[in-house]
């Protein structure tokens, strides 16, 4: 499907640039308070994961994955379960290896092609349901992506998917968040990973070497070092190549829109592949010029952010 023209999101005045418009949200959103009802499963290779459930006995299942640190209680998570919930749907968010607020037993945590996870919460939550659609914000997005475009046996129940601020191409982003005016996001990234790391050396001391970790300064050293070799690749390089959903685009049968805003400061101009938009039949793609790395801030603070109308509006839509 060709790129969709879209130019319906205004941002807030006073947030000018892509910048503004990615920290504001994240720092100053104050999430709804949901009642979550947490549930944890086991996966096949003897780790947890913690799902946070809200039901209402619908027919519709929204399955939530998360950004790089994340988790289920994150605003822009929170919001776009509230919004869901409040529009007939039931919402299952949830938590990669480790971001629930407990370390998982593994030597192993989470990364952006680890799709596996995902097809295990996918497999005990369809049950039941006539529908299921998927909604992935960054690192999730990837994840979602990768995930409908490999051969997995539940994934045929998935109709729909939104992939919101997602690094497609994950080499060129990650070239990008690496950039000087960037710093202060990599910072941030790197102190929580980096005491992931800690903790999960003192447990597993033989298969996380921490002598280096004090020296890391990127994510891509960070996915060299520990990402990479961790969960099966030779290093960041061969990561990114493997995992990148932008390689999986041509192999997806169900219905997904990619929504990338153009000043996104996470994303290189890789992830925004109009070409692509126009070869795939179920891809449809929505860069619209403002937004930031999920933000889609509305203009006034009580409205409904506008990633989160632009959702339920594709996943309901006849298209």
């Amino acid at each position: 499907m060709p790129v969709i023209k879209n130019q319906n999101y205004v941002h807030p005045f006073l947030m000018f640039n892509g910048h503004i418009q990615t920290i504001v949200p994240a720092l100053l959103r104050t999430p709804c308070p949901l009642s979550f009802d947490r549930e944890r499963i086991t996966t096949p290779d003897g780790d947890f994961l913690d799902l946070d459930w809200l039901k209402s006995s619908s027919e519709r299942l929204l399955i939530i994955s998360h950004g790089l640190e994340g988790d289920s209680r994150r605003p822009y998570m929170v919001g776009m379960a509230n919004y869901f919930f409040s529009n007939g749907w039931d919402v299952l968010s949830w938590n990669f290896r480790g971001c629930s607020g407990e370390m998982n037993r593994r030597p192993i945590f989470y990364h952006s092609g680890a799709t596996d996870d995902l097809e295990t919460v996918i497999a005990h939550a369809h049950s039941g349901y006539r529908e299921i659609c998927l909604i992935g914000f960054s690192l999730g997005g990837n994840l979602t992506l990768k995930y409908l475009g490999e051969d997995h046996p539940t994934k045929y129940k998935v109709k729909k998917a939104v992939a919101i601020s997602v690094p497609l191409d994950l080499s060129g982003s990650s070239n990008q968040i690496g950039r000087r005016e960037n710093s202060l996001y990599t910072k941030r990234f790197l102190k929580t990973l980096k005491e992931k790391i800690l903790q999960k050396s003192r447990v597993f001391p033989k298969e996380i070497q921490i002598k280096t970790l004090s020296s890391i300064r990127s994510l891509r050293q960070f996915d060299d070092v520990y990402t990479g070799p961790l969960h099966g690749f030779e290093g960041a390089e061969d990561y990114y190549t493997r995992c990148s959903s932008i390689n999986f685009l041509s192999k997806i049968s169900a219905r997904v829109l990619i929504l990338n805003a153009r000043n996104d400061p996470f994303l290189s101009s890789s992830c925004y592949p109009e070409v692509l938009g126009v070869q795939f039949p179920y891809i449809y793609m929505d860069f619209p010029e403002n937004g930031g790395h999920v933000g889609f801030a509305p203009r006034n603070r009580k409205d409904v952010y506008w990633s989160e109308k632009r959702a339920l509006e594709f996943l309901q839509s006849d298209y």
